[in-house]
């Protein structure tokens, strides 16, 4: 593990890297260890070394810190001033199995080189979108400084965006800067219970047409609803399926806002409410898809599709093979966990057959995952743009080699 502790540091050993040929897998704490296609990198270079906040303005809501800033770090300092990064970045050491002496901290940098984005994202965006500027290494060993501390248009590239969920392949970060915004006072969760995924599929759709300001939207299926809240969600019996949708803001807003949406959901079945503390408890579980941190190398996939047809992906696998799941951002993101066999192929097949979207395989058994691509192929044209996106950034090919494609 190379850990320099300055950006010069850092362009210096990638400069060495570039002469010598050297192969370079790029990480952070190394959280996300076991993710993307098995490279053929030769040492590994982190960025745990170049840790600390440059510059917090509050006011502004704008923060710069040194891409190995732990996120704990990050968190704690916003904490004091009840600021949050608005897009919830999960965190991937339970499903990936990272924990313990032999791996750091998420950082700051991996979250955005992974576009890292929670249950929040479908009315706050991306990781990307809060990202403002950065500073990264290319693969020349050149410090490239790209955006700044507002937010504005850009002429041509956008590095800044480009550099967001590269996962290292294409620059070194070696400091983000980005936006945040308040704490909301509270947060609610209305509980639809004992509706089936298609039902639920409509009831999600239903509350985000609502002008109710609805700010999370999942559905937990009967075989992954225990599993929340220490098997505490309200259901009408034992096993019955949860829908579950997210208000935040002040208190009195939150409370009209509940009684509004609970009123319209008591059409698709029985309704309760959970309280802030267990709503923030809930959110956090789904953010890091606790049902699936279960220690295991099952293959998980992490799938992007409309939101109308998530239900009706995992529908028609199940009739092929052992699938568990449940859907986030309103059906349009699903975690689904296969029970043998990844089953790339015929996932994939479904989902262009469903009018399209995008399937990753988290985490899987290393002999899985050599034979299976963890990102979802390119059409040729893509593909012909971003090998030259890459060539220019990285000449000689030395940042985390092969691992998106």
């Amino acid at each position: 593990m190379l850990t320099p502790h300055s950006e010069s540091d850092a362009a210096y050993v990638i400069r060495n890297a570039a002469a010598q040929g050297t192969k370079l897998a790029i990480c952070g704490g190394n959280t996300r260890s076991g993710f993307g296609n098995i490279t053929s990198a030769e040492e590994t270079l982190s960025s745990r070394g170049l840790a600390g906040i440059v510059d917090y303005e509050r006011a502004e809501m704008v923060m710069t810190a040194k891409a190995g800033t732990p996120v704990a770090e990050i968190e704690a300092a916003l904490d004091e001033n009840r600021q949050m990064m608005a897009f919830e970045p999960m965190d991937h050491r339970g499903i990936m199995g990272t924990h313990g002496a032999s791996f750091g901290e998420p950082t700051i940098g991996g979250v955005f080189a992974a576009n890292a984005s929670g249950p929040r994202r479908l009315v706050a965006g991306a990781a990307r979108d809060s990202l403002l500027g950065i500073r990264f290494i290319n693969g020349q060993g050149q410090a490239i400084r790209a955006g700044g501390r507002v937010m504005k248009n850009v002429t041509g590239l956008d590095l800044t965006k480009l550099l967001a969920g590269s996962h290292g392949t294409l620059g070194f970060l070696t400091e983000v800067t980005f936006r945040v915004l308040p704490v909301p006072q509270t947060v609610e969760t209305v509980v639809v219970s004992g509706l089936d995924d298609a039902a639920a599929a409509k009831a999600m759709a239903a509350a985000m047409a609502l002008p109710v300001e609805v700010s999370g939207a999942a559905h937990l299926p009967a075989s992954v609803k225990g599993r929340f809240l220490n098997g505490a969600l309200p259901a009408k019996a034992d096993g019955a399926e949860a829908t579950v949708l997210r208000l935040e803001g002040l208190a009195a807003s939150v409370a009209v806002r509940a009684e509004k949406l609970a009123a319209v959901m008591e059409a698709f079945g029985p309704v309760s409410r959970l309280g802030s503390e267990e709503s923030r408890t809930l959110w956090r579980e789904i953010r890091d898809v606790h049902p699936y941190a279960d220690g295991t190398q099952k293959p998980l996939w992490r799938v992007s599709v409309a939101p109308s047809v998530g239900h009706q992906l995992v529908a028609a696998l199940r009739l092929e093979a052992g699938v568990d799941a449940f859907y986030d951002w309103q059906g349009g993101l699903v975690w689904m966990r296969m029970e043998a066999d990844p089953e790339a192929e015929l996932l994939r097949r479904y989902i262009r057959a469903l009018g399209g979207g995008h399937a990753t395989l988290m985490r899987a058994f290393d002999a899985v995952r050599a034979g299976t691509p963890a990102f979802e192929p390119l059409p040729d044209a893509v593909a012909a743009l971003s090998a030259r996106v890459k060539q220019k950034l990285d000449p000689a090919g030395i940042f985390s080699p092969a691992k998106m494609g």
